[in-house]
């Protein structure tokens, strides 16, 4: 029998440990309406493990990661104007640096989004860390080791985005670039000693071996810059960087392979993709757009990921986990119970016509449903008299059991690629927390919760607006450009919902430029089977309006 006093120890030091561990295994079920708590935490629980998820997400947690390079001489080598030679002398090595004066700017150029503001509320409000709006843009954290302070970039960095000046924790960051940050990270640190750094930065003992530390570990990342702006490579720096540690179970570090690495399919093939919401993933068995991650905890997945594309030792990361399980927990909570943000929320309600929203639901459950999930309607049950802005929400979602994955001829790159990740399943500490990845031959169709936000569209982001994705992949925009979501009139097409397609010239970025015709970018596909019959439209103008207005709703 358990003495009182054990009881108590668990209660004051450990009460996770009366949360139920959730089924990952493979082929598991879930309830179709999703799992929002899934470690069936009581309601107070539930919520203290929300809040400090949320923090994790913004404050990155892993203290042992492998790539943490000192902030304040870093701050000073971008902001001291007595090193002009030396920026002089970097600028032509590093692209872009010479147009950062402050560190702001480096966060502006990783695409990170402010906090919400103090009056923020529901989805568009998080917690702040130390109860206070950090001066910092959310995703940039702090670490302090070893009497040294780096600077790290969170979950928030991929995973939080601008929607018409609210920031939204939890959606997809259409402009991300931390990919962009080891290259650059790369460039200084393969031409900057310690003592070089030391002398130009101003940096104490501490922050030089910080400097070192991560100066050690960043030549085992494989790091690689996006197709376009908008999409990720985390996939493919998972991969290349593990090429580059040597074949034992744990991976560790062993230079030869520095120098003669594996060869890896993803050095002359794209697998870009977008970051993904995290309001879908409660109804989910299985994860990433094309389903591959078949096991395992999705938390424990992304950071093991994170910390191989940061050079950090698997020993001491399997060690993090095993101390840290309540950190996962917290983020886990988080992430599951995420919210998508609201249609109405930034558009009258009176600028949905009900009735033709009504129209769309019919189409929506002939040609959609039986893929991407069932929306039960408030306007199915409240009385007319309810206010239209209550009736046009969803009171339920009915998804998969267990998620399918389907073939529907979209772009193939980012799903083969998986096949380079299949040697992850070798790793010890991907044994230990029950990761398996699997190639598979299609993609999830996604629950379309909050799919109005969800712009540009599909895994690769080819298909600009709703319109698109309706149409006949050949008919489809061969080219687009991409804007920010700041202003609604100018910036989102809502008849079409998605970016507008009549930019004026000025406008038009190179850096935002889509072209569909580049290998890993294709728009084909969701059409033959869905929206055509032997290559004819089954949907009219007017179906077609009345179904975007339905999904406006969702």
């Amino acid at each position: 029998m358990i003495s009182a006093k054990i009881y108590l120890a668990l209660f004051l030091f450990g009460f996770s440990a009366w949360a139920a561990e959730p089924d990952w295994s493979e082929g598991h079920s879930i309830p179709q309406t999703g799992r929002s708590n899934p470690y069936e935490l009581s309601p107070t629980d539930w919520a203290a493990f929300n809040q400090a998820g949320r923090l994790h997400a913004q404050i990155y947690p892993v203290e042992i990661t492998g790539a943490l390079p000192p902030y304040r001489p870093i701050k000073n080598l971008i902001e001291n104007k007595n090193n002009g030679v030396f920026r002089k002398w970097l600028s032509k090595i590093i692209r872009g640096i010479s147009n950062m004066k402050s560190f702001e700017d480096v966060e502006l150029f990783l695409g990170l989004n402010p906090y919400p503001t103090e009056s923020d509320t529901g989805v568009y409000s998080v917690p702040y860390p130390n109860g206070q709006k950090p001066e910092h843009r959310m995703g940039t954290g702090f670490i302090t080791r070893d009497g040294g302070t780096g600077v790290t970039f969170s979950c928030a960095s991929c995973h939080s985005s601008n929607l018409f000046g609210k920031t939204v924790l939890g959606m997809t960051n259409r402009f991300p670039r931390t990919n962009e940050f080891f290259i650059k990270a790369q460039s200084v640190v393969s031409v900057v000693p310690p003592s070089l750094f030391k002398a130009f930065s101003k940096a104490t003992k501490e922050e030089t071996e910080l400097y070192r530390q991560s100066r050690k570990n960043i030549r085992y990342i494989g790091a690689v810059r996006p197709l376009v702006r908008g999409l990720d490579t985390s996939l493919a720096q998972v991969a290349l960087s593990l090429r580059l540690r040597g074949e034992d179970e744990w991976a560790e570090k062993d230079t030869k392979y520095l120098y003669n690495p594996r060869y890896d399919e993803l050095l002359d093939q794209p697998a870009d993709s977008k970051p993904a919401v995290w309001w879908n993933v409660k109804y989910k068995t299985r994860w990433l757009s094309d389903g591959s991650v078949v096991s395992g905890n999705p938390i424990y997945t992304n950071i093991l990921w994170n910390e191989i594309g940061r050079g950090t030792d698997l020993r001491d990361l399997n060690e993090w986990f095993q101390k840290k399980s309540q950190v996962i927990e917290e983020l886990a909570t988080a992430v599951f119970s995420s919210q998508a943000p609201l249609y109405i929320d930034f558009f009258p309600a009176e600028s949905i016509d009900l009735e033709r929203a009504k129209q769309g639901q019919k189409i929506f459950v002939q040609n959609c449903a039986k893929c991407h999930g069932q929306y039960q309607k408030n306007w199915d049950v409240l009385p007319e008299s309810a206010p239209l802005s209550e009736r046009l929400k969803t009171y339920q979602v009915l998804y998969h059991q267990r998620t399918p994955v389907i073939d529907v001829g979209t772009d193939s790159f980012r799903r083969r690629g998986m096949k380079s990740l299949e040697k992850l399943n070798d790793l010890k500490i991907s044994k230990d927390f029950g990761v398996v990845i699997k190639e598979q031959k299609g993609y999830v169709p996604p629950p379309l919760v909050g799919i109005w936000a969800r712009w540009p569209y599909f895994h690769n982001n080819s298909a600009p607006s709703l319109c698109a994705v309706l149409t006949a992949s050949s008919k489809r925009p061969k080219v687009y450009w991409a804007v920010a979501a700041n202003n609604p009139a100018e910036d989102f097409d809502s008849d079409c919902n998605g970016y507008p397609m009549n930019l004026p010239e000025q406008r038009k970025k190179s850096d935002y430029k889509y072209n569909t015709q580049i290998p890993g970018l294709g728009n084909s596909g969701h059409d033959e089977g869905i929206f055509l019959s032997q290559g004819q439209e089954l949907l009219s103008l007017e179906e077609k309006r009345d179904l975007i207005l339905f999904l406006k709703t969702l």
